[in-house]
This record gives C-alpha cells, sequence and structure tokens, in this order.
C-alpha cells in the first residue's frame, strides 16, 4: 500500500484515524533522533529519512538520483513499518536492538530484512525506535554503505 502523497504533510493528512497517533509519535521519535546531515522526505511512498545529495552526491547506488536511504516509516494496510538501513547492514545494530526489543515488547519481533512491522499500536517501542535512528551518524552510515552495501 504505497501512498501518492508528494509531501510529508499530504501523507500525515491522508493517514486512517488509528494510524495518526502512532505514526506521529514515531515520526516525532525520529525527527528528535535524526543525525546531522539525515533529511526527513517522501521515499519510496513513505515516509523517508534519507542523507540528501548535499551531504553524500554518489546517491543510492541502486538509482543515483536519489538520495542514500537512511530510513523509512510506513503505515501499511495491517502493520506500521519501520524500516532501517542501519539495521539490515551493521550486525552489533542488529543484535543490540533485537536485546532491547526483548527487553520492552511483550510480543515477539517481526522482522524482514531491514523491517519491523508492528501489528499492535500499544506496544510499539517508540523511545527504542528513537535510540535506533540516532545509534549512527550520517559519517558513520556513509562508511558503512561504501564499504558493506554499494560493493
Amino acid at each position: 500500500m504505497q501512498s501518492k502523497a508528494t509531501t510529508v504533510k499530504q501523507y500525515l493528512d491522508e493517514l486512517l484515524e488509528d494510524r495518526k497517533e502512532p505514526i506521529t509519535k514515531l515520526r516525532q521519535q525520529i525527527l528528535d533522533n535524526l543525525p546531522k546531515g539525515v533529511e526527513e522526505t517522501m521515499s519510496y511512498g513513505m515516509l523517508g529519512y534519507v542523507i540528501p545529495h548535499s551531504v553524500y552526491p554518489q546517491g543510492y547506488h541502486c538509482n543515483t538520483k536519489l538520495p542514500l536511504p537512511f530510513m523509512n516509516l510506513a503505515s501499511q494496510k495491517n502493520f506500521i513499518a519501520v524500516y532501517s538501513m542501519v539495521i539490515y547492514s551493521k550486525q552489533e545494530v542488529m543484535d543490540w536492538f533485537t536485546v532491547e526489543y526483548a527487553k520492552r515488547c511483550k510480543y515477539k519481533l517481526d522482522m524482514g530484512k531491514s523491517r519491523m512491522r508492528f501489528k499492535k499500536m500499544d506496544d510499539i517501542p517508540f523511545d527504542l525506535i528513537g535510540e535506533l535512528t540516532a545509534k549512527v551518524s550520517a559519517e558513520e552510515w556513509i562508511n558503512i554503505y561504501e564499504t558493506t552495501v554499494k560493493n
């Protein structure tokens, strides 16, 4: 369920009523913890947090016209999704996140390679997503990307 919204405001305005509060809280956690050099935008029909071309001119290797992805947030049909390129690319961050998630949440972590799915709105670890957002700087993410992902 990809949004056709072209602005963050439009995306937020289109949210279903039961998703507005959790998306707004997640977005605020991300914004409050966003590393310097990462910006909010629309990306792939979701709220995107990217390293813009002004910081990383090479852009995303899959499509160099796009900025380097860092994180995404989306309201899907049956869940809210948080995508973290860092968690996918840096095992220490993945290990940290899974341990912390188990401490803070009563339900099993539902996760793919980079996507965390939250089906129960009352069991979203908002503060943990904020901590994940701040876990690496833009410079560190660029280094990880260039040495492990891009190659």
